[in-house]
């Protein structure tokens, strides 16, 4: 199996993506960097420019907010997903716990594949609706 493959299989196990064909995926696969991270090095930044959406491939990484540990994430796992939609700062940072590789959506790339693709974009503000209301649902209760 390429990597290729390895990439849209990642893609194809993230929610804001659980929508889209095997071409839609293929296309995310190709038009996404694979960037490796040593143990100790920052991922993103809290409050840098948010450039793109990330899925951990392999390894595992620490959230961290304000200094504080707030989540463990592991192969699978995603985050940057408001990066794709907007300019906003992040608001967290994430550190590479080991030998971290991560497969990485820039925003502008995305963007491409959406003006070619409105199922992409279906799926991503679905997706990101459904969390909204979620949020919005443990707020209120």
């Amino acid at each position: 199996m390429g990597e290729e493959q390895t990439n849209a299989d990642l893609f194809a196990a993230v929610p804001l993506f659980k929508g889209l064909g095997p071409n839609e995926l293929k296309s995310l696969s190709s038009t996404s960097k694979t960037v490796q991270f040593k143990a100790g090095d920052y991922i993103v930044r809290e409050g840098e420019a948010g450039l793109g959406f990330y899925v951990i491939a392999s390894g595992q990484a620490t959230v961290r907010k304000r200094g504080k540990t707030v989540a463990k994430l592991h192969r699978g796992d995603f985050f940057g997903e408001m990066a794709l939609l907007d300019n906003q700062p992040r608001s967290a940072a994430v550190v590479a716990e080991d030998s971290t590789k991560c497969i990485i959506l820039l925003r502008w790339n995305f963007w491409a594949l959406v003006s070619n693709n409105k199922k992409i974009a279906r799926a991503l503000l679905e997706e990101m609706a459904k969390r909204l209301r979620a949020a919005n649902e443990a707020l209120t209760n």
